[in-house]
């Protein structure tokens, strides 16, 4: 069983501006999203999840990631 992984969404320069924001993969998740899991910075160091303390979004997708990873994790 992997660790999670965090996506985040590009930056839109102006020279891009027509065009959508793609996913790639982010440094870690930030507070918000482990928040919403129910997990905190101290937890998830101890867990082996990465954690990004700059970023302030919170992506639904991350959140789901992490919900799914947590199951799996306690079912073993």
């Amino acid at each position: 069983m992997e660790r999670p992984e965090a996506y985040v969404l590009t930056p839109i320069l102006r020279k891009d501006a027509g065009k959508k924001p793609r996913k790639k993969k982010g440094r870690g998740f930030s507070e918000g999203e482990l928040k919403a899991v129910g997990l905190d910075f101290k937890k998830a160091l101890k867990l082996g999840i990465p954690i990004d303390k700059r970023r302030k979004t919170v992506h639904e997708w991350n959140v789901e990631a992490l919900k799914r990873w947590l199951e799996e994790r306690g079912k073993q």
